[in-house]
């Protein structure tokens, strides 16, 4: 279907480029190198549309474009050069010529290279893709460790010997069957266990989610592991435990004993002396269910960790993500969709794509420092710091915590500013000059910018994430 001049002015109302849409202004010219870049990298992501001949910020003003004045020569050309089609449209807009080039997405394991670059986007950027990234796309068509069995031919006795039936039933708060066929079929129809003739099958998803013991299954490295250190090292740890039940049993639980292992700090106000968690359990709960679902299950020895520290907690995943870590406020996307779906109905973790807001969101009303998210040896982790004076945090974390206030503002469809991140630190008006100079220092590392639809005036100027 040929591209229209009413879909050419939808597609300049987006509120911003992403990674399934680019503009370029290409008056005169474009380099095809830069070109086929472009298509590798679109492609890559799930196909998409770049158009020449559009100012690429908003109202993006069309200026038509004289590039490629053959476009049938030029996708026989791409083809040649990428080995993939790539369609391009001649859109005769009343301002001016428009060319519309439709990208493919590419196949499921597969990913697309050009002068063996293998392309990404973050944002409207184009970034070259980890070995991570790669493994896991090529990964793709493997089975799903989930998927797969934990144990078979076993007998009706024993799926509700090896399961905790009840408790499903309870965190979904439905009523539990009275006969036990109800029940295995309700466990079928949830696609955790399989029937195989007269017997029965428990996949994976199924024994980690409500195994009585984990070590009954070859599932038991995946058991949650808390570790409590001793001081602020890892020299010297105090208690150690990992929970052996399915992830839906021991949830809650596991929560409040997290809980009851920080320390607190005493806080004195209004001559009432109150004891605070070092971190507030909505911002543990939160990032418990996050690595618990988001966790890489093909990872072998390796299980998810809660480490606490006197002046901090650390909980991590194996796996490195699969969403770019300045895009988790933001964006949503797991490798584990139907584990985390089905916590979800268990009210385990909230709806989708809101909990690291959550976590943001609960670190600025404590005042905290900004969580630290790291990725490094294959593992994926965050750390929480306790309370912290604004003239005791240093560069980096006023950098991250104006990144992510600037993120979560435009996920709540406001915009930073220098009152509002003053108000994030705690800070008085009379500190809008330090409060500046943090916004210049995160626009010069490329986090920030600023919002050009808003007023040129430093005192009314209003930022965006750099990907906005």
């Amino acid at each position: 279907m040929r591209t229209t001049v009413e879909q050419v002015n939808a597609w300049r109302k987006a509120r911003s480029e992403d990674e399934n849409l680019e503009f370029k202004e290409a008056k005169t010219q474009f380099d095809t190198k830069r070109l086929c870049d472009y298509c590798v990298g679109i492609a890559n992501e799930g196909g998409g549309y770049l158009l020449l001949g559009i100012a690429d910020r908003p109202p993006r003003t069309i200026v038509g474009t004289n590039a490629f004045k053959n476009p049938v020569r030029m996708e026989s050309k791409l083809f040649d050069m990428l080995r993939f089609r790539v369609e391009i449209d001649e859109v005769d807009h009343p301002d001016g010529r428009v060319l519309v080039f439709k990208i493919p997405s590419r196949s499921p394991g597969s990913a697309y290279e050009f002068q063996g670059k293998y392309l990404m986007r973050i944002g409207s950027q184009l970034k070259p893709m980890s070995q991570d990234q790669l493994r896991r796309i090529f990964e793709e068509t493997k089975p799903n460790y989930l998927e797969e069995l934990a144990k078979d031919n076993l007998s009706a006795q024993d799926v509700l010997r090896l399961l905790d039936t009840k408790i499903f039933f309870e965190l979904l708060n439905t009523h539990y069957p009275t006969r036990y066929k109800e029940v295995l079929k309700k466990l079928e129809d949830d696609r955790l266990i399989r029937t195989q003739k007269n017997r029965f099958a428990i996949l994976n998803i199924g024994a980690v989610l409500l195994a009585n013991n984990m070590r009954d299954f070859d599932i038991y490295r995946k058991a949650p592991r808390l570790v409590v250190h001793d001081g602020v090292s890892k020299v010297r740890v105090k208690y150690e435990q990992t929970r052996y039940k399915g992830y839906a049993i021991i949830f809650q639980d596991l929560v409040e004993h997290i809980m009851s292992q920080i320390p607190q700090n005493e806080v004195i106000e209004d001559a009432l002396r109150e004891e605070i968690k070092l971190v507030p359990e909505t911002i543990i709960r939160e990032l418990v269910a996050n690595a618990l679902i988001h966790q890489d299950f093909s990872a072998s020895g390796t299980s998810p960790m809660i480490e606490i520290y006197d002046d901090r907690v650390e909980i991590s995943n194996p796996g490195n993500p699969i969403v770019p870590m300045e895009r988790f406020i933001d964006g949503y996307e797991s490798r584990n969709e139907r584990l985390a779906d089905i916590m979800r109905r268990m009210g385990m973790c909230e709806e989708r794509g809101s909990g690291i807001d959550r976590v943001i969101m609960a670190a600025e009303a404590s005042q905290l420092p900004a969580p630290d998210f790291r990725v490094q040896y294959g593992r994926t982790s965050v750390v929480i710091f306790g309370p912290r004076s604004f003239s005791n945090m240093d560069k980096s974390n006023r950098i991250r915590a104006c990144y992510q206030h600037c993120a979560l503002q435009l996920v709540m469809g406001k915009r930073m500013t220098n009152q509002s991140l003053r108000k994030r630190f705690g800070l008085s008006a009379s500190s809008t000059n330090t409060v500046s100079q943090i916004i210049s220092a995160t626009i010069g590392q490329k986090l920030v910018k600023l919002d050009p639809a808003a007023p040129r005036s430093r005192k009314y100027a209003c930022y965006l994430p750099i990907w906005a």
